[in-house]
């Protein structure tokens, strides 16, 4: 309080003076305490009860300070952390810093009334009445400040416990943990379960811009996984919407799940990613996703069933891999495989009498099925 305490030095207010100032302590804070209530809205009710006698006993304290420190006998430093303290607790009680501004500048003007209306009676000199108002002022701008840094900090605190409660949350989230573990890391971070959650991949330095810019702002975000990987889970996606926003962004989408497996979101992208670095949308890449789900099998699959062409020199074993794979898709039109393989139907058809006598049973459902997975994914 230096400000206050460089005007209070200035300031030479008599023994008589303090002493009828003090005797109308308790009317004065009575006073700025109702002019709180009836000028500044969210007030209104805190003021009233235990509540209002207890912010009573503060102001008359703060007065009383004033005082002292009007009079040579006191630092400010004691009020100064009082006001601070305040201001941390007008965040615990959910009242913006701007309402409490707003009752120190009508505490301000009602307790400059009556001080003054006490002074001048008192025997103040008309000299010192304005060294008198200077220090008021002064003295309700150093405690205003206080607040507003007890405000900003708490603030500032929440805001840090709040980020670790909800990264702790997607945390849990991805690593599938149970449903009492999930609903115990909602309630601390005090998030909204959605219905379904949508895991996106993408670089850790793009994960919370976009998600603060573009996305749900109940969007779970971490961006210090390995590989400097970021995820976003983000509720109840709109997923053209979602694949929209992230057009710029190198990024993989995995599929909308319960809010309670979003696991099974993230587990699908991040093999997504392992299997190619084209996948933006795992739902167009159903297929790919199933056959590599177990690398292994799929191997032995095709070992098995593409034995015979293991026959053939390599280049014609690749021909007729291709021609078999279109006929299949293509479900056996001759003229769409030409045109898929860009060759002749004839060439086509050629080729069909080659892996008919290789494949004798090619109309039998089970074989076809097995052929069909075998040749699913392309040959690398």
């Amino acid at each position: 309080m230096s400000h206050a305490i460089r005007r209070a030095s200035e300031l030479a207010l008599d023994e008589a003076t303090v002493t009828a100032l003090r005797a109308a302590l308790k009317t004065t804070a009575d006073e700025v305490v109702q002019a709180i209530i009836d000028e500044v809205p969210p007030y209104a009710n805190a003021l009233s009860g235990h509540m209002g006698a207890t912010i009573r006993r503060a102001v008359r304290t703060a007065l009383g300070h004033y005082l002292d420190l009007a009079s040579g006998n006191a630092t400010g430093g004691d009020a100064g952390d009082a006001a601070y303290e305040l201001g941390r607790g007008e965040v615990h009680d959910g009242r913006s810093m701007d309402a409490l501004l707003s009752a120190y500048r009508v505490g301000a003007r009602v307790a400059w009334r009556c001080l003054a209306a006490g002074a001048v009676p008192a025997g103040l000199p008309a000299a010192e009445v304005a060294k008198f108002a200077e220090l008021t002022f002064a003295y309700i701008d150093e405690l205003s400040a206080a607040s507003a840094a007890g405000h900003a900090d708490e603030l500032a605190a929440r805001g840090r416990a709040h980020e670790r409660h909800l990264e702790h949350l997607a945390r849990d989230l991805l690593a599938g943990a149970s449903p009492d573990v999930l609903l115990a890391s909602v309630q601390r971070a005090g998030w909204q379960p959605p219905v379904t959650l949508t895991a996106v991949l993408l670089p850790a330095a793009q994960a919370r811009p976009a998600s603060y810019r573009a996305l749900d702002p109940s969007t779970l975000v971490l961006d210090d996984l390995p590989d400097a990987t970021g995820v976003l889970l983000v509720p109840d996606a709109d997923r053209s919407h979602l694949l929209r926003q992230l057009t710029d962004r190198t990024a993989v989408v995995g599929p909308a799940r319960p809010w309670t497996r979003a696991s099974a979101s993230y587990a699908r992208a991040v093999r997504a990613r392992a299997l190619s670095s084209d996948i933006r949308d795992t739902e167009d890449h159903l297929p790919e996703l199933v056959l590599s789900a177990d690398m292994e099998a799929f191997a032995d699959l095709r070992t098995r069933a593409l034995a015979p062409l293991r026959t053939l020199p390599v280049a014609t074993a690749r021909r007729l891999e291709e021609t078999l794979r279109a006929w299949l898709l293509h479900q056996g039109r001759r003229d769409e495989v030409a045109a898929a393989l860009f060759v002749h139907p004839q060439t086509v058809r050629y080729r069909m009498s080659q892996l008919r006598e290789l494949f004798p049973d090619l109309a039998s459902p089970h074989r076809v099925l097995e052929l069909t997975l075998a040749v699913g994914l392309r040959a690398s």
